[in-house]
């Protein structure tokens, strides 16, 4: 997968970065609830699982944004890739663990949930942190809290503070004055997203949730 180095000197961002990331070096959340009245009635009636087409709408979002995708790559480089794929948790009911497992990703969703199935056919019984090996470095982190109707969630990441790709958690939807809502949280760097950025993430999940069945075909 390509990784394209930026230059720092001609980037429009620069100021904003050596900001955010040496001077005041800082990571924000930002959580919302997400509507999905009228995709979960789709999803079951094709007998699809919120999880995945939850996974499939936060990594699309992430490829159609170069924000999302910017990272350090193995050498120090500061770039972005041109995809990502999804590392998400999965839980263990038997010993209440839980193990991380990537996934191919497609534009098709029939594809990339297909993908998914045969993943987690083949190593959703397998325990430890990592339950398939190889992970590539272009990665996103999702994870899912569906046992609570958080109203806010925030990860403390005690490193150096250069891990720059967006943390999304989705947690237990609930219904509200007749509406199905879900719990999205959302964490980035500010060195490389600012609040309109993370609006535009809320708002693009919104859009897909709400016009699911141009893509669940």
């Amino acid at each position: 997968m390509n990784f394209t180095v930026i230059d720092i000197d001609k980037w429009e961002r620069r100021a904003y970065f050596e900001h955010f990331m040496n001077v005041t070096r800082c990571t924000f959340s930002i959580t919302a609830n997400l509507n999905i009245t009228q995709l979960l009635p789709v999803l079951r009636a094709k007998g699809i699982k919120l999880y995945p087409a939850f996974l499939y709408m936060v990594t699309k979002t992430v490829n159609a944004h170069r924000e999302f995708r910017v990272c350090f790559n193995k050498e120090g480089e500061l770039g972005y890739w041109e995809k990502m794929l999804p590392s998400f948790t999965f839980f263990h009911k038997d010993d209440k663990t839980f193990s991380t497992l990537w996934t191919e990703f497609s534009n098709d969703f029939a594809v990339f949930y297909q993908n998914y199935l045969d993943d987690m056919n083949r190593y959703g019984e397998v325990k430890g942190l990592s339950a398939k090996e190889n992970e590539p470095p272009n990665t996103i982190n999702v994870s899912c809290i569906p046992w609570v109707s958080f109203t806010g969630f925030n990860l403390n990441i005690y490193t150096d503070g250069r891990y720059l790709l967006p943390i999304t958690t989705c947690g237990k939807y609930f219904e509200q004055a007749g509406d199905i809502l879900l719990p999205v949280s959302l964490q980035v760097h500010h060195a490389i997203c600012d609040g309109y950025h993370a609006g535009i993430f809320i708002n693009e999940l919104q859009e897909m949730a709400s016009n699911c069945e141009q893509w669940l075909l």
